[in-house]
């Protein structure tokens, strides 16, 4: 059904689609009814699939990237299609407007899409209004977080600090973005020296705010797909031994390679979707290699199938997250990744997803 609604959808816009699509989420969100009916249609319960990570119980490995809830307006509607959990943002310490429209195209040809966004949002103020009630939400909600784009880098943990400190009552897990290829200069900020800098101020922050009776939260930092592999292990040992929680691999790409056939290949921005699988496999791969079992990895690019999931996981990931697969696959996908991975570990001998992490890295 839905791959005769996208035909319809991808005559229109591609921004002006996502907008109609959290607008009916957002109607969603205020029927308990709806939300009832998702849930019987897309979640797959199964012990197999749950896994407690950072003391978070997670339904199923499969969960949502940022960049579709920008401001936290339809994660528990999400929540009912499925998803283990949902990353909301990216959300900056103000709100802005973005990079100037048109800025989201899908390459159809590839499954993917090019993105220049830019982080707009409404600012960190308005997702904690709708963050409140997050400890509602039936799995765990992450915040991923940015830096607004007329901040200069020299001052950048200072918009981070803000953002956390006014977002760290209300999610469960929090995620540095210095990886995104929209906001000029910010993936300079993945330099070693300034990126330890940029972790010690965030985490000086939480602490102070945990001082205030908040309880601590993991902190995790995303990573860019197109470093060299010594800047990859520069900046993943950084992250562990400034004290972080977690690595996401990856964002999206700069690199047409894939994709250089296409009339859209030249629009400047990150490209997502199926041109990236191969190569945020290999990344999740490669630093799992790196850390182990020192802290969890959730994998993402190019997931459209158990198969995309699984290889994930048996490279190291503990989770993984989709999204241009949702814009290609529809709202079932995370329904069908799930009943797919359940029988590719009983295939392989697995009685349980966590047995199969990193089975190809080790």
């Amino acid at each position: 059904m839905y791959q005769l609604v996208r035909k319809f959808l991808f005559q229109m816009d591609a921004e002006e689609v996502h907008e109609k699509t959290v607008h009916l989420l957002k109607m969603v969100e205020k029927s308990p009814a709806a939300k009832s009916l998702l849930k019987m249609m897309y979640q797959v319960r199964d012990q197999r699939l749950e896994n407690q990570i950072w003391g978070l119980k997670f339904p199923n490995p499969v969960g949502l990237a940022a960049g579709f809830d920008k401001n936290a307006e339809v994660y528990h509607a999400l929540a009912a299609l499925g998803f283990g959990f949902v990353e909301v943002g990216t959300i900056t310490p103000q709100g802005q407007p973005g990079n100037p429209q048109p800025r989201l195209f899908r390459l159809m040809e590839h499954q993917a899409i090019i993105n220049r966004m830019g982080f707009n949002n409404l600012g960190a103020y308005l997702a904690s209004q709708n963050l409140i009630d997050y400890a509602y939400a039936d799995v765990p909600i992450g915040i991923n977080l940015g830096k607004n784009k007329i901040t200069p880098n020299e001052e950048a943990a200072q918009d981070y600090s803000k953002c956390l400190d006014m977002l760290y009552p209300y999610g469960h897990y929090f995620v540095i973005n210095v990886s995104s290829p929209n906001t000029p200069n910010l993936r300079d900020l993945q330099e070693t020296e300034s990126l330890r800098a940029l972790i010690r101020a965030i985490r000086e922050k939480a602490a102070e705010l945990q001082g205030r009776g908040v309880a601590a939260k993991p902190i995790l930092l995303k990573v860019a797909p197109d470093m060299a592999d010594e800047q990859m292990r520069d900046v993943v040992q950084a992250a562990v031994e400034e004290g972080l929680s977690g690595i996401i691999a990856t964002n999206t790409t700069l690199s047409r390679e894939a994709v250089q056939d296409h009339p859209r290949a030249d629009e400047a921005g990150g490209l997502s979707g199926r041109p990236l699988e191969e190569r945020a496999t290999a990344w999740v791969k490669e630093i799992y290699q790196e850390v182990g079992d020192r802290v969890p990895i959730i994998g993402v690019g190019g997931i459209f199938t158990g198969e995309d999931a699984y290889r994930k996981i048996r490279a190291g990931a503990s989770l993984v997250q989709v999204y241009s697969g949702m814009i290609y696959q529809g709202p079932a996908i995370v329904k069908t990744i799930n009943k797919q991975l359940l029988r590719l570990l009983e295939r392989d001998g697995f009685s349980h997803v966590k047995e199969a992490i990193g089975a190809d890295a080790r």
